[in-house]
Order: structure tokens, then C-alpha cells, then sequence
């Protein structure tokens, strides 16, 4: 059997060092939110010139920003913050503007979103679910790209597995519950908590790199898997319904996305670390519950929209069949 791939990838595009203990870096995870954005721009832009989209497209910038600074990195610092760290922000509110630190949530993302798109639609006069629509469906591009750059972090990494493709996850070391796969004398407490600088000290110190071959666990690479499906299938199921379904009821895209992002996100957190210390409750982790609720509302904006579906010419009324 051969060795599984050893997790070694930097974090970041380039590091440039100022002097005097100024470091300048180009992170992955920076890099991916600016190219979620502009792609988000681009085919919203694109939206509108093709009539999908109820702004003009001088409007789509600004809207734009404001779902991607409010709703995006607002909400999700704040959803991440109430739903996995409350007891920590609690005592220390200042943590919100802490961006560097880390630590977003989708779900928290996924509510300011709403929020600061149903104030847009209010403001603009526009339709809330035809907002949605087209914000759903370049949503999943920007999620893709957070995930590939949480594989090249090394972190939310998946379960233990003897998949071919599985990797080895050099910050596994520090999981509450990590188990050696061999027995050793290696100090891992003593390692660094990054997965890129552990990989440092390993280059450097040969002995290092022959310890963490024995002792890590071969992983699920999860992060690929939520960019697969999460991201990148998601992204056409939705845009080939934008784009070729003859006039969707307002409101379908966004019923598809909840739906459709639940269940991927649901499925894909079996391969999925649990967080240190987390609740699992029938097997779920807490991202997997708080999926419920969404899955749910997709459920429930999708029955409601075939409810209202109007009746063709002819057919009589659900009530007057009775």
C-alpha cells in the first residue's frame, strides 16, 4: 500500500518580508474571497445585461459590496462567533472586528446575507426573491473557493480513512483527541499549530519528518469534497437553471440552494472532523444540525411556490377537486 500524501502546501500565494519584523503575505483564504467577489460581479453584472437581474448594471457594484461586507464577512464573523464561540465573545464583543483571527460561519453568512438583501430590495423596490435568485447562483462559486483554500491551509480536515486518495494533516497533531498511528516519542505539544509551519520545523530536522510519516492518520481530504459538491456542482445546477429554464418562478433558485446545500453539506459532514469538543447529537455534528433548519426552509419555500404555481387553462383548482 502506498504512503498517502503528505499534507505540505503554504497558506499563502507569496510572503515578503518588510525587516524589522514586518511580514507581508498574500493568504489563500484573503485571495479567495476577492475572487469570489469579482466573479460574483462579473456574472451578476452579466444577470443584469440579460434581464435576469432587476438592477441596472452601474447598481450591481454597489450591491454587491455591501452583501459581500455586511452580509458575507459581518455576518459570518458573527454567526461563527454566537454559534461556536458564545461564551468567549460574551466577555470580549471586540472580537467581531478581530477578522485576523479567523473563524467565519456559513450559516452566519447565510443569515446576514438575507437580512442585508431583503434592506437592498426594500430600498431599490425590487423583489427580494428575484434578488435571492441571483445571488444564490453565484454563491456557490465563492464557497468553492473558500474551501480549496481551507485545503491548502490544512485545516477542517476530514475523518480517518484508508481511501487511496486520503492525505496526511500535519495539524492533526493538536486535535483533543488525536491517537498516534504509531507509538512515539516525538513532543507534538511542542510543535507549532499551523500545518505549514510544522512542515517547516519537519524540513529542517529530518527526524521530525520521519515521525510525522508514522504517526499521522490518513484523512479524508473533506475540504475537496465540500468544494466539489457544496461548490462547484451546486454552482451549475443553479446557473443552468438561471440560464436555461424558460422563466422559473421567483423564488426556485433560492429553494434549490437551501435545499440543495443542506443536504450536500449535511452528507459531506460524515467525512468531516467534529470540532474540538463539539455536541454530536444522533451522530451530527453542529454545522450538520444547523443545516437542518435550512433544509427545511428550502422545503418549505419550495412547497409554497407549487402551491402558488398558477393553474393552466382549463384545470381546475386544487379546491374544486374536492
Amino acid at each position: 500500500m502506498s504512503t498517502p500524501y503528505l499534507h505540505d502546501l503554504a497558506p499563502f500565494l507569496f510572503r515578503y518580508d518588510g525587516g524589522q519584523g514586518s511580514v507581508y503575505t498574500a493568504r489563500w483564504d484573503g485571495l479567495a474571497c476577492l475572487a469570489g467577489f469579482a466573479l460574483a460581479l462579473l456574472l451578476l453584472r452579466r444577470f443584469s445585461a440579460r434581464g435576469y437581474l432587476s438592477l441596472a448594471r452601474q447598481e450591481v457594484f454597489d450591491f454587491t459590496s455591501m452583501v459581500a461586507l455586511l452580509g458575507v464577512l459581518l455576518g459570518g464573523r458573527l454567526g461563527y462567533l454566537v454559534l461556536y464561540e458564545w461564551e468567549r465573545f460574551s466577555g470580549n464583543l471586540g472580537l467581531l472586528f478581530q477578522f485576523g483571527q479567523g473563524g467565519t460561519s456559513f450559516h452566519g453568512g447565510l443569515a446576514g446575507v438575507a437580512v442585508v438583501t431583503w434592506f437592498q430590495a426594500r430600498e431599490r423596490q425590487v423583489s427580494f426573491l428575484s434578488l435571492g435568485d441571483n445571488l444564490v447562483t453565484v454563491a456557490p462559486l465563492g464557497l468553492m473557493l473558500g474551501r480549496l483554500a481551507s485545503f491548502m491551509d490544512g485545516e477542517l480536515f476530514g475523518r480517518i480513512t484508508r481511501v487511496p486518495w486520503a492525505v496526511l494533516f500535519p495539524a492533526e497533531i493538536h486535535l483533543a483527541a488525536f491517537q498516534p498511528a504509531q507509538a512515539t516519542r516525538l513532543a507534538v505539544e511542542r510543535l507549532p499549530a499551523s500545518s505549514f509551519d510544522i512542515m517547516q520545523v519537519a524540513h529542517a530536522a529530518p527526524r521530525v519528518m520521519d515521525e510525522l510519516l508514522l504517526i499521522l492518520n490518513p484523512r479524508h481530504p473533506s475540504q475537496l469534497y465540500e468544494a466539489a459538491l457544496e461548490g462547484l456542482l451546486l454552482f451549475v445546477i443553479l446557473y443552468t437553471v438561471r440560464t436555461r429554464a424558460r422563466q422559473p418562478p421567483e423564488g426556485l433558485l433560492c429553494a434549490l440552494f437551501l435545499l440543495l446545500h443542506a443536504v450536500f453539506h449535511i452528507g459531506t459532514g460524515f467525512w468531516r472532523e467534529p470540532r474540538s469538543g463539539d455536541p454530536m447529537v444522533l451522530g451530527l455534528a453542529q454545522g450538520q444540525l444547523y443545516s437542518l433548519p435550512v433544509l427545511t426552509a428550502g422545503l418549505g419555500l419550495l412547497g409554497w411556490l407549487l402551491l402558488r404555481r398558477p393553474q393552466p387553462a382549463g384545470v381546475p383548482a386544487p379546491s374544486a377537486l374536492e
